[in-house]
């Protein structure tokens, strides 16, 4: 049975940033020191790129071999490269080009200008193909060490939107999402199946508009009515959410 998730609640938004980017490097640390790597899904989104952008604030990333870490994405907007929406930009923008990085452990989501031109459904294949080729034995998705996520106003994660036909596969492990309810209006994201292969996974929000679905969230939600409610981590779910965004959540405490 999984665990009951850890609500951890930071003062506002610059104190969510910079607490969850020392939690993210003490995680890299410890996965290396365990295994000699770690593998670390990146999230986009005004509160995901001001933790990445916290990071080089960090005095422990020094600690970190980046060379031996292995970024993912939970999402990506499905945009031509370089397009500032894209969450790959903001990432490289914001830690991964001031880093000393291993761009062959860089593992990004092809654009709608790349090698499958405007075909989100092949993007979305050649990522699950990269997933096998990286999982252990006969699984189809490396047990990531930390997927970091947000969490829409409406309770969607990575790009699984409530009731969307995302929300509901239960086989692949990525898929094309189109006619998202907010631009752009497609993307390729992870599965909540794929998701839920991550040793740790940590919700990021902040804001008094998503208070009602972090509430909901936390409070029994289907994960077809709020997909947040379905992103856990096989051996610990952590939100991580300033005190407008917690406003609403049950047994929260202030860290």
């Amino acid at each position: 049975m999984t665990a009951a998730p850890q609500v951890v609640v930071l003062a506002d938004s610059n104190s969510l940033a910079a607490a969850t980017a020392a939690r993210l490097v003490t995680a890299i640390i410890d996965a290396q020191a365990a295994t000699g790597s770690a593998s670390v899904v990146l999230t986009g989104g005004r509160t995901g790129t001001a933790v990445l952008a916290q990071v080089l604030a960090v005095p422990a990333k020094d600690a970190v071999d980046w060379s031996r870490v292995d970024f993912y994405w939970g999402d990506e907007r499905f945009l031509p490269a370089g397009d500032p929406d894209r969450n790959e930009t903001q990432a490289r923008e914001a830690f991964l080009d001031h880093l000393p990085v291993d761009p062959a452990r860089v593992h990004v989501m092809e654009p709608s200008d790349g090698k499958f031109g405007d075909d989100p459904d092949a993007a979305a294949e050649a990522y699950a193909r990269l997933l096998v080729a990286k999982a252990p034995g006969e699984e189809t998705v490396p047990a990531f060490d930390v997927c970091l996520l947000g969490v829409g106003e409406e309770g969607h994660t990575a790009s699984i939107f409530p009731d969307s036909p995302a929300v509901h596969e239960t086989d692949r492990t990525v898929v094309a999402v189109r006619d998202c309810p907010k631009p752009p209006p497609t993307r390729v994201s992870l599965t909540l199946p794929a998701i839920r292969r991550s040793r740790e996974v940590w919700l990021l929000t902040g804001g008094e508009s998503k208070a009602d679905a972090v509430g909901l969230a936390l409070d029994g939600a289907t994960e077809v009515d709020i997909p947040a409610a379905g992103a856990r981590g096989r051996s610990r779910t952590v939100w991580l959410l300033d005190k407008a965004a917690a406003a609403k959540a049950p047994g929260t405490h202030r860290a």
